[in-house]
């Protein structure tokens, strides 16, 4: 018997610029136990709801059967919403368009991690990043504003590793004259602990709006920076990838650098997001949402549904106009979008 959500299988999803969109971000709570200061002014907490999983479940079948490939689960902070594990296992069996497994993600800031590193991994996830923006306790604390949190999350990107959750990713944010000085320790701690470190150059998402071009750390410099430690040699990634790629000269330690500030990458963007609160957001810097949830909540059937991401997919942005005299800042920050 054909369900409705095969009935749907047409050609992939492609937006008006012929880019195929196949990375679906669901970000599944608002809430968030960190309070990082270049993303939270430490004074909002949630603002938006919450969906029940099985609307999530609903939302991300249709997707899949839109050519959806990839998904990852975001927040606020994801594993702080209790029935993650299962979530997961309830997505794992979700098939691609052309029938493939689908390649399961989520990003996390690692405090919980340690505990559910395991069951994720036994429930059918396949990979997880995690937010770490400083190697130092100290400054680790000073960020977050979480004391002994360090810990917590390097217990946590060990724990993934032992659960095969690999390649574990780790992404650190910088900041001019905040942690910058943390480069090179970062590109020990890949060699170190074996993971990928990718650093994320600043952009204009935080919640006391307080950007500059100044603050940014770009793509040149930590190339720089880093080779005053070791050479690096650049080695392929696909062309939707928004991290450049490299590994040391010895083959040991994986650096990525995700520049969308001094090198944007939107000609080959295959991304779109979910809210927490069942929103499709066609670019981190949009400046509305188109609200799914509540075509569901009319009553909207799947067909219905699969009709409305196709509108909202066709009219993707072209490009973000970061620094540009035109730039309009996001609608939400980033911690009300998900990674």
């Amino acid at each position: 018997m054909t369900t409705p959500t095969a009935q749907l299988r047409t050609a992939a999803l492609t937006d008006k610029f012929g880019r195929p969109i196949t990375d679906l971000r669901i970000a599944i709570t608002d809430h968030c136990n960190y309070k990082c200061v270049y993303c939270r002014t430490g004074n909002e907490g949630a603002l938006y709801s919450d969906l029940p999983f099985a609307d999530y479940l609903r939302l991300a079948r249709i997707f899949v059967s839109l050519g959806i490939q990839k998904i990852r689960l975001t927040g606020g902070e994801p594993l702080l919403r209790k029935g993650v594990v299962d979530f997961v296992r309830e997505l794992s069996p979700l098939r691609g368009a052309d029938g493939s497994p689908l390649e399961l993600a989520l990003t996390t800031n690692g405090h919980l991690l340690a505990e559910l590193a395991q069951p994720l991994k036994e429930a059918g996830l396949q990979r997880v990043t995690v937010s770490m923006d400083a190697v130092d306790p100290d400054r680790f604390a000073r960020i977050t504003r979480v004391p002994n949190g360090f810990e917590k999350v390097l217990a946590g990107v060990r724990a993934a590793r032992r659960a095969g959750l690999d390649p574990v990713k780790v992404n650190c944010v910088l900041l001019r004259g905040f942690n910058e000085d943390q480069i090179i320790p970062f590109g020990m701690f890949a060699r170190e602990e074996a993971v990928v470190v990718r650093f994320i150059e600043f952009m204009p998402l935080e919640e006391d709006r307080v950007w500059s071009p100044e603050v940014v750390v770009t793509l040149d410099e930590i190339l720089r920076r880093l080779a005053e430690y070791r050479p690096l040699v650049e080695i392929p990634h696909a062309r939707s990838e928004t991290a450049r790629r490299y590994r040391f000269d010895d083959g040991i330690g994986e650096i990525g650098v995700i520049a969308p500030v001094s090198h944007p990458y939107c000609g080959y963007c295959s991304r779109i997001r979910l809210t927490s609160d069942g929103k499709i957001r066609t670019c981190l810097f949009s400046v509305w949402d188109h609200d799914l949830h509540a075509h569901m909540r009319r009553g909207a059937d799947d067909a219905e549904l699969a009709d409305f991401i196709r509108d909202v997919v066709s009219r993707k942005e072209e490009r973000h106009h970061i620094g540009e005299p035109d730039f309009v800042p996001a609608s939400r920050t980033m911690v009300h979008i998900g990674g």
